[in-house]
């Protein structure tokens, strides 16, 4: 007897063989069980995933004399002749080579015809997003309204070429890509039944090859086996199937931990060598630390795929890296991944960005660091001893380099009781067009106010007037210092200001001025502005008083501090 492949060999033939599409198969049961068949299908999925073979199991179940819990029973005529593909009731059309209009007129036309031995005409149209526009249009009406004997099961890997005018007319079945650890459990119950010694890491290379297509994977086996013979191992299939191990991919992340740029070269080395694909390398490390990414973020194995030796060993990373280390290094990957299409030399490529990846330095959030120092410090309530942080042997921002700790022997005690600074008052010094003598501003509370009259005030004068300057720095106090004393009437004093926002400012500052006059002088002083300058004092007050400033002829102290500090001379005349 010929050699028959495994994908031949091990096709389904009922619903329940059919792996990993679970939903489909138990939808099309239920279906045949309640009788609500459908006139048309449309089967879409990935290539391998077993949609023709549905599509044949669905046939003979709905032609078979003897279903058994909906499924066909394989052994009567027409199942048998189904199998066989000798069936005139079950008509097999490639979409690929029959796409044009003139196929479709005669499918039309043979549709009429009833089944000549079974209960339905089934036709299944392979690859049918083949067929032309025009070939979907003249097929509309037919698949709208077909005969009540006729089904059509359609099958497509690539659902978006087919005109949503028929989508709508089928009722649609969405096929999954099969999982890692169900190729493996298939491939495990082939190779036990052929006698042929097979282990769990070398499965799991084949099924990663065949990327979730069921009948890639049985192909790979057949090559493999052909290879290697009844006793297989991981090693030699790596390099027949030229696929890169995944201690490559181990021995660099550990490298980004232990900061060792000797294994960049070492394992560019073995990928040269072994003529392995750049590419290929880089996508396998994104998947790598993809997978790494996952078993921290749920501190479970399930959702990896691969060999059960190397889940255990993706488990010791938990603690090692954090989130964003990860997704900076993955950011980091996809960047290169994105650069390799651009660069000539591939190796020095990968060369140059593994070194990066290995010298990339541990991240910590601002949170993390202040959770630390909140760890890390303690306060005393009951004796008031605050100690310092004990800072940790490592380096939060660089893995590997330890820092000298601090003595922290010392405490700092914190007294229950605590005195205020004691401070010399400022100097105050008027700058302005009437400088005057540096005074503290305490000394007003040793004015004698026994006396209130006119002499009194022009001798304090510049008490009041650097107190001012003290409190109304901004706003009241430079015009303060420009007034001239006339005369006092009651508790009325007579002044003189050429500037009119000076006046403005002692009009919002009236409340101000009282309390401060009456703390100076003794009594509230009200002030009154005159439109003129004084020409002469009376007996009130006399040329020499040091309040009136400027005149020609009369000693000013802003003319003896020029004098004095910047080397003038007084031009008269």
């Amino acid at each position: 007897m010929s050699f028959i492949v495994t994908a031949r060999k091990w096709r389904p033939q009922i619903f329940n063989d059919v792996v990993g599409q679970e939903h489909i198969t138990a939808t099309l049961k239920n279906a045949i069980k309640n009788n609500r068949i459908a006139h048309a299908y449309i089967f879409t999925g990935p290539r391998g995933v077993g949609k023709t073979t549905t599509a044949r199991i669905l046939a003979k179940a709905l032609n078979c004399l003897n279903p058994v819990d909906s499924e066909p029973c394989n052994k009567c005529e027409l199942c048998l002749s189904i199998q066989n593909g000798q069936s005139m009731d079950i008509i097999e059309i490639d979409g690929a080579s029959n796409r044009g209009i003139d196929e479709i007129r005669t499918l039309r036309e043979s549709v009429k015809y009833a089944p000549s031995r079974g209960k339905y005409k089934i036709y299944i149209i392979d690859e049918v997003h083949m067929l032309t526009k025009e070939s979907f249009n003249a097929f509309l009406k037919t698949l709208e309204e077909p005969p009540s004997h006729t089904v059509f099961i359609f099958a497509t890997t690539d659902i978006q070429k087919i005109p949503l005018t028929i989508i709508s007319r089928c009722q649609r079945f969405d096929f999954r890509r099969i999982q890692l650890n169900t190729i493996k459990s298939l491939l495990k119950e082939i190779a036990k039944s052929e006698n042929i010694e097979i282990e769990d890491k070398t499965l799991t290379i084949i099924a990663k090859k065949a990327d979730g297509a069921l009948r890639d994977a049985e192909s790979f086996f057949d090559q493999v086996v052909s290879y290697c013979g009844n006793k297989i191992d991981q090693e030699t299939v790596s390099k027949m199937l030229n696929l890169i191990d995944d201690e490559i991919y181990f021995n660099i992340s550990d490298a980004v931990l232990k900061k060792d740029f000797n294994e960049v070269f070492r394992v560019s080395g073995i990928l040269f060598d072994n003529g392995y694909d750049f590419g290929d390398f880089i996508n396998g490390l994104i998947e790598h630390f993809r997978n790494i990414l996952t078993v921290i973020l749920t501190k479970k194995t399930e959702l990896v795929e691969t060999a059960e030796v190397y889940k255990s060993h993706y488990l010791e990373y938990i603690g090692k890296y954090t989130e964003g280390d990860l997704l900076r290094i993955l950011n980091f990957l996809n960047k290169t991944q994105q650069e390799m299409r651009f660069t000539q030399n591939h190796r020095l490529k990968v060369e140059i960005s593994l070194s990066h990846l290995i010298g990339l330095e541990r991240s910590l959030t601002i949170s993390e660091l202040l959770g630390r120092i909140d760890t890390n410090s303690s306060l005393n309530t009951d004796q008031h001893i605050f100690r310092e942080p004990e800072k940790k042997n490592y380096n939060p921002l660089r893995l590997g380099i330890p820092v000298e700790k601090p003595n922290v022997d010392k405490p700092i005690i914190l007294t229950e009781t605590w005195e205020p600074i004691k401070k010399e008052p400022l100097k105050v010094t008027l700058i302005g067009k009437n400088p005057v003598k540096e005074i503290r501003p305490k000394e007003a509370s040793h004015i004698d106010l026994s006396d209130f009259s006119f002499d009194t005030i022009v001798k304090n004068w510049e008490v009041f007037v650097n107190a001012v300057i003290t409190e109304k720095k901004f706003s009241l106090g430079p015009y303060v210092g420009n007034l001239e004393l006339v005369s006092l009437e009651g508790n009325k004093l007579k002044v003189f200001l050429s500037d009119e926002d000076g006046k403005k400012s002692f009009g919002l500052d009236k409340d101000y001025l009282a309390k401060k006059t009456a703390e100076i002088f003794g009594k509230k002083i009200i002030f009154q502005f005159e439109d003129h300058s004084p020409k002469s004092i009376g007996s009130n007050g006399s040329k020499n008083d040091p309040i009136f400033k400027g005149e020609k002829g009369i000693d000013d102290p802003l003319v003896d501090l020029i004098i004095e500090e910047l080397g003038g001379e007084e031009i008269t005349g």
